[in-house]
Parts: structure tokens; sequence; C-alpha cells
């Protein structure tokens, strides 16, 4: 008798075990359903591109940017960059820019506000061809408001870009405002006289160092 209840309990253990594998299985198959539905849903939803409609964006840039398989996100993004000035064939090129890094396109306050602020299209598709457009474009666009012309906040974003040493930000606007030519501050970032050296040149230009002297002193970094 022991031994039949044995098998007995074996064998509703073994009952069970499928039950639960096929319940398991089952309930597999419909979260993978569901996801399926949800992407098929997702791809066939029309992609709304009427806020490209509203900054004046040509019907045939639409297209051409949906061929580029723009998103819904994106949509948005590109929308702010037309509303602040850059052109048609500039959004194009700017999304191709980040698709081409495998990126979303994301850059849409940062491009706006820095050419709000004066920077020529070409500076701002520059610096999103160097990926610049990141957490420190703030520093970049103080720097123009500061007066420093597009060709130094160009350099300053190529040595960024590289990890090279630079005269930061805001000891260029310092300088600046102490009169020392653009040329002269780009001359200085182009030889990447690193930050720790502007104390030097603040110090040399208050006391009346002019700009070819200032270049002399600092011939290369």
């Amino acid at each position: 008798m022991k031994v039949m209840g044995t098998v007995a309990e074996i064998g509703s253990a073994r009952g069970l075990g499928r039950v639960v594998h096929r319940g398991s299985s089952f309930t597999a198959i419909l979260v993978i359903a569901a996801l399926f539905s949800q992407i098929a849903c997702e791809s066939l939803t029309p992609l709304d591109t009427k806020p490209l409609d509203n900054v004046g964006m040509n019907y045939s840039t639409i297209k051409e940017l949906r061929t580029l398989h723009i998103t819904a996100a994106e949509v948005g993004e590109i929308a702010k960059v037309r509303q602040s000035g850059l052109t048609d064939a500039d959004c194009v090129t700017l999304l191709q820019i980040f698709h081409g890094r495998g990126e979303a396109f994301t850059a849409g306050d940062a491009i706006a506000s820095l050419h709000q602020s004066g920077l020529s299209e070409g500076s701002v598709l520059a610096l999103a061809g160097m990926d610049q457009l990141g957490l420190g474009y703030g520093e970049l666009q103080a720097m123009h408001l500061a007066g420093l012309s597009d060709a130094i906040v160009l350099e300053v974003a190529r040595h960024h870009a590289s990890g090279t040493p630079v005269l930061s930000g805001a000891s260029l606007g310092t300088l600046r405002n102490m009169r020392i030519d653009n040329a002269t501050l780009l001359e200085l970032v182009r030889r990447g006289i690193p930050d720790s050296a502007a104390p030097e040149i603040i110090a040399m230009r208050r006391h009346g160092s002019t700009d070819a002297e200032i270049l002399r002193r600092f011939a290369a970094s």
C-alpha cells in the first residue's frame, strides 16, 4: 500500500509539474504576443510631422527626414532647430550626423541656444560633427556672448574633443575684457596654452604687456 501511495504521489507531482510548465509557457507566449502587438501598433501609427509644418519646413524636406527614419521625439527636436533659424538643409545634415554615430537627435535646445546667441549655422554644424553639443555647450555659448569669435569657440571645442589642454572659456572671457584681440586669443588657443597659464597672462596684461609680447612669452604649450 505504501508503494502504491508513493507511485500515486509521484504521478500527481508529475502532473502538477506539467500543469505548471504549461502555465508558464502560456504566460510567456502571452507576454511575447503583447510585445509584438505593441511594436506593430507603434510601426503602424502615422508619424506626426505637424510640428515641422508649423515651423515652415518644406514638404520635400519632411519626406527626406522620413527616409532617415526620424522618430516622433526627434520631430520635436528638429522643430526647435528649424525655429531657431537654421535651414531645412541644416536640419537634414544634423539628423544625418547624429544617426551616423548611432545616436538619437536630442540637441534641439543646445543648437537653438547657440544659434540664437549669434553662432553661425556653419559653426553649429561643425560642433555637431565634433560631438560637442552635450552638457558642455553652455560654456561655448557663454564664450560667444562674451565677444569671442566663432573661430575661437570652434578651436576650444576641437581641444575638448581631443582631450588636449586649452584655456577655459572663463579665462578667455577675462582676457577679452582686458582688450586682448580675438586674433591673439585664437593663436593662444591654437597653441594649446593650458588654463593654468591664464593668471600669468592676466598679470602680464595688467603690467602693460602687448599682444605681441604675450604671444612671444607663450610660444607653445
